[in-house]
């Protein structure tokens, strides 16, 4: 019997070349076998596959083993009570596959309209101090284009992000251009510049540029998350500033507010429409000097995933949306 009958679903053919040179017959695979290859890989283990899959142990080894005949390689390595492990072959084979799977679901969805319209799920991360203005109009702008697909999206800090985007447990993310890892794919959206957030009534908070040797010795709140917290501080660095770290926060709105308060002044990027704080209480936004270089912020994919028409719809969309930067630097 077939691999492909074996394990059910539609089956693909793919020429094999021996070691001699010699091209052999084309196996035969499923979308199914390739599946459950993803989810071993995902989770670890059989067991823990299977289980995610509401299938039996049995049914997920016997496909993977004919999935192993069917290519001529060993996927993966079978470890009694210590899991599985994918080998080098099966680590290639698994991200082609989330390609195929996803193309082949696309191609399931759109085939009820003739392709005429997108449908299905769609998963967007965004760095979580962006998320607040970057996440709605996406959802609104895009949700009205395309009624028929379901986008949804997680807010996380940046590590979390590049593992899912490398894992294909997420289409796209918006992120920093700080740091990426290999494997990513990414386009820049807009640029951004560091400035310094005074109170109103700070000495400096006269609209004109801050000279960051100017505030060493004022009490910094330091957004400490990565990598912001690691690009501000070599910003302070490449103005030989030492700063006087008072507060640290992993939150965006309350480092606004302690600002706010008079408490500190801080180093950001994200900066919102209206210059004051989640309480209501003014702040400025001051150009410092010497000035750093813009950052950007991406639109970033797995390099190993081909997106599908729902993901390239969604980054043509997004990249339309802000190709002018941000609204919200573009002050009333």
């Amino acid at each position: 019997m077939g691999a492909g009958k074996a394990a059910g679903g539609p089956e693909l053919s793919g020429a094999l070349q021996a070691a001699d040179g010699v091209v052999r017959a084309p196996s035969r695979f499923t979308l199914r076998q390739l599946g459950y290859l993803v989810a071993v890989g995902d989770a670890g283990s059989i067991s823990a596959a299977a289980a995610r899959l509401h299938v039996t142990q049995t049914a997920v080894g016997a496909a993977l083993n004919d999935l192993e005949r069917a290519l001529g390689t060993h996927l993966l390595v079978r470890r009694r009570a210590h899991g599985a492990l994918l080998t080098p072959a099966g680590q290639y084979v698994r991200d082609r596959a989330r390609s195929l799977l996803a193309e082949a679901t696309d191609l399931e969805l759109s085939a009820r309209d003739s392709g005429t319209a997108l449908r299905g799920p769609l998963a967007l991360g965004c760095y979580s101090t962006i998320a607040v203005t970057l996440i709605p109009p996406i959802l609104q702008g895009f949700a009205e284009l395309h009624p028929g697909v379901e986008l949804d999206f997680v807010a996380d800090q940046q590590v979390p992000l590049e593992r899912r985007l490398l894992a294909g447990e997420l289409d796209a993310a918006l992120i920093y251009d700080m740091n990426l890892p290999m494997g990513l794919a990414a386009r820049t959206l807009y640029e951004a510049r560091v400035y310094a957030l005074l109170s109103a009534d700070h000495p400096l908070a006269t609209g004109g540029p801050v000279d960051l040797a100017a505030l060493a010795q004022d009490p910094l709140v330091f957004l400490d998350l990565h990598p912001s917290g690691e690009h501000t501080m070599a910003v302070f660095r490449a103005a030989g500033v030492q700063p006087r770290i008072r507060y640290r926060t992993t939150d965006f709105e309350l480092t606004r507010s302690l600002v706010g308060r008079g408490l500190g002044y801080a180093l950001l990027v994200q900066r919102p429409r209206r210059d004051e704080t989640y309480e209501g209480l003014p702040v400025v936004a001051a150009q410092i000097v010497p000035t750093p270089a813009p950052v950007r912020i991406l639109l970033a994919w797995s390099a190993a995933v081909r997106p599908t028409r729902r993901a390239q719809s969604l980054m043509d969309f997004t990249a339309g949306l802000f190709a002018g930067g941000h609204p919200a630097e573009k002050r009333p």
